[in-house]
């Protein structure tokens, strides 16, 4: 998996849990967290939204949007979102055009097992629209958020 650090992050239009179609030119100004997961309601899933969750405020205060994406349906995400009360917005792209773009999509291991799906993943774009960071695979869904605000502290605030 490439990583995009130091690029310019992919351009990306996708309809969102609000009803809303959220495109990267509409945060600018703004730090943007893109985490990448495979499936609402699985327990790493599940584990990983509910720990950005818990540092909402956290990443707010830095002037940093959450967005989650994965290739579930609306209603999914509505399930998801009602069920652990997520206070951010998650993004459909059921055809993974936008993962790929992140190199989110493609090979993994999965149980020991060559699959091809959802990569477990995270970037983070900074204000002027630049790759920060690049997780490009995730291995600790549930510790991972608290990396990325560790991240964004030494960046300065985000």
């Amino acid at each position: 998996m490439k990583s995009l650090e130091g690029k310019k992050a992919p351009e990306f239009a996708l309809h969102g849990s609000n009803g809303q179609t959220h495109a990267l030119k509409d945060y600018k100004g703004k730090t943007v967290v893109l985490y990448f997961y495979p499936k609402d309601n699985t327990p790493g899933c599940t584990r990983e939204a509910c720990s950005f969750r818990d540092l909402h405020t956290q990443f707010a205060r830095k002037n940093t949007v959450v967005l989650g994406v994965s290739k579930d349906s609306f209603v999914s995400h509505g399930k998801f979102i009602a069920a652990f009360k997520l206070p951010f917005v998650l993004l459909t792209d059921p055809d993974a055009v936008v993962m790929e773009k992140y190199s989110a999509f493609g090979n993994k291991m999965m149980y020991g097992k060559r699959v091809t799906g959802t990569i477990r993943s995270t970037v983070v774009i900074g204000p002027d629209g630049s790759v920060l960071k690049h997780w490009t695979s995730v291995k600790d869904a549930e510790a991972h958020p608290a990396e990325v605000l560790e991240f964004l502290d030494r960046q300065g605030g985000g």
